[in-house]
């Protein structure tokens, strides 16, 4: 009897660091992991109203590229979630199409194809997928938001076919560089039915690639 007590009195201290250790290493971890899940943005746009100022290049289908420009308001409900209307505005050309009928058809005289204006109203639902920080060029830390976004809306070619129904969808970068400036990039697919002035008719994939700038409001988060 005396001789179980005593074993046990001399394996107590082992048992009790054993236990000391494997209760620091499950606070260290389950701490770490609690960490890494509820992590705060520092930026906040929450309910908060976001107007954007963009331009870029319009890669068109069977058009020519043009720049185009134009702006963007969205309303954000929650930090992942907000929706976005949007005008934009470029030109359609079709040098390339017109030079490859001309050449098929053996004609020796290049007529320049019309140049027509294009109108683009879009409505689209943006969702905030990632987030993260970047430092730039070893010098501060930005923060930044990665996002989908699909809508529809219509495109206005008056020359050619009026007002049509165009379906988009992409993805982009909002790199935060104040907590009321940002900077934008976008690119998108729009998928519409495309009616050229050259007996051409069929559905198409523009893609257009625009950056700019975001301002937020109010001011501070």
């Amino acid at each position: 009897m005396s001789l179980g007590i005593a074993l046990a009195l001399s394996l107590w201290p082992t048992v009790t660091q054993a236990q000391c250790v494997d209760e620091a290493l499950k606070e260290q971890l389950v701490g770490r992991r609690a960490y890494r899940g509820v992590t705060p943005r520092l930026f906040k746009k929450a309910l908060r109203h976001e107007i954007s100022a963009m331009g870029g290049w319009y890669a068109g289908d069977i058009s020519d590229g043009a720049p185009v420009y134009g702006g963007a308001y969205t309303f954000h409900f929650s930090e992942y979630l907000g929706l976005e209307a949007s005008y934009f505005r470029t030109k359609q050309q079709y040098g390339l199409l017109q030079a490859i009928i001309d050449r098929q058809q053996g004609l020796v005289a290049f007529v320049e194809s019309p140049e027509e204006d294009v109108q683009q109203f879009l409505g689209h639902l943006v969702w905030s997928l990632a987030y993260g920080k970047v430092r730039w060029l070893g010098g501060g830390i930005s923060r930044f938001d990665f996002y989908l976004s699909m809508g529809a809306g219509a495109t206005d070619t008056s020359s050619t076919g009026g007002l049509g129904i165009t379906g988009s969808g992409g993805f982009g970068l909002k790199f935060y560089l104040l907590d009321w400036l940002a900077l934008r990039l976008d690119a998108r697919d729009h998928v519409r039915n495309h009616k050229a002035p050259l007996g051409v008719d069929k559905v198409v994939n523009d893609i257009s690639l625009m950056g700019g700038l975001s301002f937020f409001i109010p001011f501070k988060s």
